[in-house]
């Protein structure tokens, strides 16, 4: 996939696509450790 798409596609999903980037796994480490396990589905 190119550099052109993929910043489209972080546009549009936000959050989701921060995800799958280091950080965004830590955001999701630190939420689970609160207990909140619905964030990984959002």
């Amino acid at each position: 996939m190119n550099k052109g798409t993929n910043i489209k596609r972080i546009r549009k999903s936000g959050f989701r696509a921060r995800m799958k980037k280091y950080a965004g796994k830590k955001i999701i480490k630190s939420r689970r450790n609160k207990k909140r396990q619905k964030i990984a589905i959002s």
